[in-house]
């Protein structure tokens, strides 16, 4: 049976939709970045998530050829992921989206190796006729946050941190957003079959102690 993140890692990936405390392990990613309105029609960040699929299914399919990795075992292509943030603003301005800087990810299974990575980066770019160069092998380990499960659209996502927010000051934590620790997204729904008021969107924030 092919290896589920969403399964097997529950606690990271299916949330409450309500506040919690996690600690998230070190995990590597392909990534790719960028900036601008993640909305424009052929957009620099649709042709991110076009590479972040390509390269993800020519690691899945690897089985299928003659390049072998080792440790493969078979899984279902994880979630697609988001690291977003605005220079110079806090918090989020939904009316300028133009403004966004992201890291758009898809999690990568342990075995594969820097390597492996960079066969499927090579082989994706043949094989799709798709420049892949921009994506990169990335290591993150968020460590402590707060996450919950929002429901709904992108734009209703303020009353969402709104509870976050309520959340860690009653329980005696604080945002810890830095260069490196930023608002992250895991999105669950596929928006081109769902309707925007049934999206399930994981959002993320880095916490410390206050």
């Amino acid at each position: 049976m092919a290896f589920d993140f969403k399964k097997e890692y529950r606690e990271f990936y299916l949330p409450k939709n309500k506040p919690e405390i996690v600690t998230v392990p070190k995990a590597n990613y392909i990534a790719v970045r960028g900036s601008g309105d993640p909305n424009e029609e052929s957009g620099a960040y649709k042709a991110a998530v076009g590479v972040l699929y390509a390269v993800a299914y020519t690691i899945k399919m690897s089985k299928m050829g003659d390049y072998r990795m080792e440790g493969y075992h078979d899984f279902v292509v994880p979630p697609l992921e988001g690291f977003w943030w605005q220079e110079g603003i806090d918090g989020v301005d939904y009316k300028n989206k133009a403004l966004f800087h992201w890291i758009s990810v898809i999690r990568l299974p342990d075995f594969v190796t820097n390597a492996d990575f960079d066969w499927a980066v090579g082989e994706a770019t043949r094989k799709k006729k798709l420049d892949c160069s921009k994506a990169e092998f990335l290591t993150l380990e968020e460590g402590l946050c707060v996450q919950i499960m929002h429901l709904g659209p992108f734009d209703d996502e303020p009353a969402t941190v709104a509870l976050m927010d309520e959340f860690l000051a009653v329980n005696g934590y604080e945002n810890d957003f830095s260069e490196t620790r930023l608002h992250h997204e895991i999105y669950l729904s596929d928006a081109r079959k769902v309707p925007p008021e049934k999206w399930k969107t994981v959002i993320r924030h880095p916490v410390k102690k206050r």
